[in-house]
């Protein structure tokens, strides 16, 4: 048992794979392919189909043909013969007695349909043993005998026609009779045959056929069902994963293992879904002032960014006494500060910074831009710019004359608020790779605290050479307007 099961195993491993490739392949194939894989089976089938039914007509047309055309006439012919041969003996037999020449004429006619008869014998188109010559012969010497019989014999005396002749006659007619009777038994036998055969041929052709035609209804079935389900299995995942996508599960991954036109599907489809779920969390994470991302943005991008060891200059920007400034004229005038403020930023991005540079707005009148320490410089002095020069406008004249305008502490009290402006904190890691996003976050956090401290828009800048130092290894940088 062990040594068969050991000898079977290899041929499993061997059909295992046969039928892997055969999966494997049809899954590569084109949709329309596969189609035509489906038609091409029922066009093969069909065409042996008919090539069976045509080879199997033909066949009874041949059988057809042989009994019309040879066993056929040689049965009427045989028949016709032997009635001939007794209308001979018949006119041979008048003609003794009436002797007139009619009667001979009569007797001459019957030899020559005998003879035409043997003509259509002879001229069937299968080459059989059919006793022609033999007949042929055995009838002149019939007809020689009922001539010299009817020589011999006078009107007067017909009774010695009978006599002398009689036995005679009837012994070369009924050996006559026989020859040309078996002829016609074995053209009989060979019809039958042939008969029996076309019958065989039928039935057999008919069981052959529904043989086939449900071979090929199983085959069509088969090769439909598996068509449809590869085709509509693939369509379902798709249509479920949709459903998940609609629902926001934007991880779905489905599991299509089709190398058509579906399969290209699905992975154009798994790529939306990724970038669906990219634009989803941007768009959770944007501000719908400004529309630019906020801080779960920031902080992927500056883990992004300290994973590859990439140089870069953390710059966050602060309004200062915007709640004052917000307090005074109304949420909608500050929300607009906020609006015009994005917009200086964007523009100094664009004008002095690079193609990868990042502008955020993490709330409020906070924002923040991630560049390279080379550019940092350049945007921040022209934020501080034209925010300078941009903000007056958003105040009344009269509180643009005084430069300030009058408003309450959190303690109540009356005090003077000047006008907005801008303080900017800039941490780089230019000499220090070691900093983590929080590291850059809590010291420009420190920073701005110390720029917004100064009188005006500035920015400061820090660098830190070793990760955790102390107070000494910051370097603050300041510009002021």
């Amino acid at each position: 048992m062990t040594g068969e099961q050991t000898q079977e195993h290899p041929r499993e491993q061997v059909i295992n794979r046969l039928v892997d490739g055969l999966v494997s392949k049809f899954l590569r194939l084109t949709i329309a392919k596969k189609l035509l894989l489906g038609f091409s089976s029922l066009l093969a089938l069909l065409i042996l189909i008919s090539a069976y039914a045509l080879t199997n007509l033909n066949r009874l047309n041949s059988i057809n043909d042989s009994i019309l055309l040879t066993d056929l006439p040689v049965i009427l012919a045989s028949d016709e013969m032997v009635d001939l041969i007794f209308s001979q003996e018949l006119y041979s037999r008048r003609y003794a007695v009436f002797g007139t020449d009619e009667v001979m004429e009569l007797f001459q006619e019957r030899g020559a349909e005998f003879r035409i008869q043997l003509e259509r014998i002879r001229a069937v188109p299968e080459e059989r043993d059919f006793p022609v010559e033999q007949i042929a012969g055995m009838h002149e010497q019939y007809v020689q005998v009922l001539l010299e019989a009817t020589a011999s014999t006078t009107s007067a005396s017909s009774t010695e026609f009978a006599a002398s002749y009689d036995e005679q006659i009837k012994t070369q007619q009924e050996e006559l009779i026989v020859v040309i009777r078996d002829m016609a038994a074995e053209a009989r036998r060979d019809q039958d045959e042939k008969t029996n055969t076309t019958a065989s041929i039928g039935s057999l052709a008919f069981k052959a056929a529904a043989v086939l035609c449900g071979a090929g209804l199983v085959l069509s079935l088969a090769a439909a069902g598996l068509i449809t389900r590869n085709i509509s299995g693939a369509i379902n995942k798709l249509r479920a994963a949709t459903e998940m996508i609609a629902r926001g599960e934007f991880d779905i991954k489905p599991d299509i293992s089709n190398a058509d036109e579906l399969g290209d599907l699905a992975d154009a489809f798994v790529s939306m879904a990724e970038r669906l779920k990219h634009l989803e969390e941007t768009n959770l994470d944007t501000s719908p002032l400004t529309r630019l991302p906020g801080g779960t943005t920031i902080e992927a991008l500056m883990k992004k960014r300290i994973e590859a060891e990439a140089e870069l200059a953390f710059c966050l920007m602060d309004i200062d006494n915007f709640k004052a400034y917000n307090d005074h004229y109304g949420y909608a005038r500050g929300n607009e500060l906020i609006q015009a403020t994005a917009d200086i930023v964007s523009q100094a991005v664009a004008e002095h910074g690079g193609e990868e540079d990042f502008i955020g707005h993490i709330g409020g009148d906070d924002f923040v831009v991630i560049t390279m320490p080379e550019a940092y410089e350049a945007i921040c002095q022209a934020v501080v710019d034209n925010f300078d020069e941009t903000v007056p406008g958003f105040y009344n004249s009269s509180d643009k004359k005084r430069g300030y305008i009058v408003g309450e502490n959190r303690q109540g009290d009356e005090v003077q608020f000047p006008l907005a402006t801008i303080s900017i904190a800039v941490v780089t890691n230019k000499d220090n790779k070691s900093l983590n996003h929080i590291q850059f976050a809590e010291v420009a956090a420190e920073m701005k605290e110390h720029a917004k401290a100064k009188t005006g828009s500035v920015f400061m800048v820090e660098r830190r050479k070793s990760r955790g130092g102390s107070r000494k290894d910051r370097k603050p940088k300041v510009k002021s307007v």
